[in-house]
């Protein structure tokens, strides 16, 4: 799990995030420390996923690009919000750790598992998906770039497949 955390760190840095909004999250636990320790990433912990998005309005108003790292157990809190980055055309990119997949223990994480990329698609994000770890770094380079060009949101959601099947333990 390290490896691809790494590499899309440097992914991001790369293409200018600067700005880092996140739930705490056992999936991007690894990637979240990275921004944090990163001189030129502000990691900024929330409450609630949403928060996110306001957060990256505000970010790229200022002139900085960001990324908002969640559960997809997250992505219904947002669901309103989501008209703020159809409304004023700003980009809005989204780190998607899927739950409720295959192999899943917790029976409340299937529902939005389930149906996180029906709900992103039809609020008008464009949904990518990556089920293999050696893919999520290039992935989320082709992500970043489709939102920061376009002026769009865009989720890229991580298969529980490259996370590993979560336990109370984690």
């Amino acid at each position: 799990m390290a490896g691809w955390s790494q590499e899309t760190h440097r992914v991001l840095a790369a293409a200018g995030v600067r700005q880092v909004a996140y739930v705490p999250d056992a999936g991007h636990k690894t990637l979240i420390a990275l921004c944090q320790e990163d001189p030129g990433m502000t990691a900024v912990p929330l409450t609630t996923e949403e928060e996110g998005v306001a957060l990256l309005a505000g970010a790229w108003l200022g002139g900085e690009r960001g990324v908002l790292l969640m559960q997809s157990s997250g992505v219904g809190n947002c669901i309103n919000l989501f008209s703020l980055t159809q409304t004023c055309r700003f980009p809005l990119l989204m780190l998607v750790t899927m739950r409720g997949q295959s192999g899943e223990f917790n029976p409340w994480q299937v529902p939005m598992g389930r149906g996180s990329a029906a709900h992103l698609r039809q609020a008008g994000v464009m949904v990518e998906e990556v089920d293999q770890a050696d893919q999520v770094a290039s992935a989320t380079a082709a992500a970043a770039r489709l939102c920061f060009e376009s002026a769009a949101a865009v989720a890229l959601l991580i298969d529980q497949r490259v996370l590993g099947i979560k336990t109370f333990e984690q």
